[in-house]
């Protein structure tokens, strides 16, 4: 199940519908900002 710490769910709440679910299917911790830009990073590249 993933995670997003009360620090950057802000940032991530700006993130279109879709994005969110596709970071939350990966069952990630996003612990940071770093995190989140991780994980967009790798959708993109997979993209």
């Amino acid at each position: 199940m993933s995670y997003v710490d009360p620090s950057i769910r802000d940032k991530f709440e700006t993130l279109s519908v879709d994005l969110k679910n596709a970071i939350l299917e990966r069952n990630v911790r996003l612990n940071n900002l770093n995190d989140l830009i991780k994980v967009l990073e790798d959708i993109v590249a997979e993209g």
